[in-house]
Formats: structure tokens, sequence, C-alpha cells
């Protein structure tokens, strides 16, 4: 009886045993697939962490070349701007180099004028004017001052004032002298072809007496004839006419500096 008895206790106790250790498998399975589905959950989020992490390092990326292409765009722009700057520059020095060359091309022009005004005094203004424009001085003198009617050869009081105008040439050689002669409108008769032939004949008879009377530099003289089509008056009034029928002497100061000037311009 007591046997029986204690292997019943035996059984009882090796029962018990062994549901134990049962009870804890099954936690430790559970907790274990907890583990796995929370490392399964964590696995997931840290792969769309990596997802969100290249797709902002890849914008990062693209700011960054963006940034590159702007620095160098900067760049270039900086480098144009400095140029036109540059150039800016260098046209306004021109400029004013210009504005100075045309500044000194009037004040010789008017000394020029002061000159010719002071050699030439005492004339009559009907028979020799004066004036200063576009850098140049002009010297008119009247048909009747100069030439008889219809003639080229110079007459005794166009000789003197011709001696006068050509001792200040002679002073000046950086002078230009352009000799132009021009009559009115009427056709001339008698020994000269046309006004053409009057007109030509008359400059070149005062070049001749500026160049072998008084010796004025023949390189710094021109002469050209204008018939009667570059008047300064009306045709179609005796007064007109006579204002129109002249020689002009036409003094220009050196422009050799300023013709260098304009073509470095250019």
């Amino acid at each position: 009886m007591k046997n029986r008895y204690y292997i019943f206790c035996m059984m009882i106790a090796l029962a018990f045993a062994s549901c134990v250790p049962k009870r804890e498998l099954v936690a430790s399975q559970m907790q274990t697939r907890a583990l796995q589905n929370d490392s399964a959950l964590t696995a997931s989020k840290m792969a769309d962490m990596q997802s969100s992490i290249n797709k902002l390092q890849a914008s990062l990326d693209a700011l960054n070349q963006q940034n590159a292409q702007l620095n160098n765009q900067n760049t270039n722009t900086q480098g144009q701007v400095s140029s036109l700057q540059q150039n800016l520059q260098a046209q306004q020095k021109r400029l004013q180099d210009l504005q100075n060359l045309l500044d000194q091309q009037k004040n010789k022009a008017a000394e020029l004028r002061n000159k010719m005004k002071a050699a030439l005094v005492g004339f009559n203004d009907s028979d020799l004017t004066i004036t200063q424009k576009n850098g140049k001085v002009y010297v008119s003198l009247s048909e009747k001052f100069l030439f008889p009617s219809g003639s080229a050869v110079v007459n005794d009081s166009g000789k003197i004032a011709l001696q006068k105008l050509a001792n200040v040439l002679i002073i000046n050689p950086d002078i230009s002298v352009d000799i132009e002669g021009h009559t009115d409108s009427i056709p001339i008769r008698g020994k000269f072809e046309d006004n053409w032939a009057l007109s030509t004949a008359r400059a070149s008879s005062v070049v001749r007496i500026l160049v072998n009377d008084y010796e004025v530099d023949p390189a710094k003289v021109i002469a050209s004839g204008h018939s009667w089509y570059d008047p300064i008056d009306t045709n179609s009034t005796s007064e007109g006419r006579a204002r129109n029928r002249r020689t002009e002497i036409i003094l220009s100061p050196n422009l050799d500096e300023l013709y260098k000037l304009l073509g470095e311009n250019q």
C-alpha cells in the first residue's frame, strides 16, 4: 500500500515538474515572436528612414549642383560686368580725350581768327570778313576787292591783303589753307569757258601769289573752284549775286591728333 502511494506521489511530482518548463518554453517562444515582430517593424522603419535619407541626399546633391552652376554663372556674370565696366571706362576716357582735342581745336581756331583780324584790320567789312565755324577760320574776300569783273588777275589792294594773311601763315606753319573760288549764277562770257573755269582760275591766282610771291608752304595750300553751286545768298538780286561772287580762304589748324583718336574709336 505504501509503495502504491509512493509511486502515485512520484507520478504527480513528475507531472507537475514537466508542466513548469513547458509554460516557460511557451512564454519564451511568445517573447521571441514578439521580439521578432519588433525587429521586423524596426527594420521596416529603418528601411523607410533610409529611403527618406536617400531622397534627401539626392535632393541635397541636386541643390549643391544647382548652387555650383549658379556660382559659375555668377562668376561669369561678374567677369562680364567687369569687362563691360573696363570698356565703358576706356570709352569714357577716349570721349574725354576727344572732347579735349575738340576744345584745343576750337581754341586754336579762335586764336587764329584773332591773329587774322589783327593782321587784316582796317579793311572794309563789305570787302573782307573773318568768321569762325566748325573749328576753322573763314576769310571771305569779295570779287571787287580782289579782281576786276570777269578777270582772274588779283588787283593791288587784294595783293596787300594777301601779303598780310601770308605773314600770319608763315609764322603758323601747322595751318592748312583751302582757297575756294565762287561765282554767281550769271553765265560768264569772254575769256573763260564757264563759271567753273573762272572760279578755279581765281582760286589758282590767289594760291600762286601766296606761294610764289609770299613764300607760303605750297604743301599746305589747295585751290578749288565751286562755280555758282555754293551760294551764301540769293542769286535773284544784284546784292545777293555780289555776295556770292567771292573767294574764301579757309584756314584749318592741324587735326592729326584728332584724326588719330577718331581712328582709334572706330
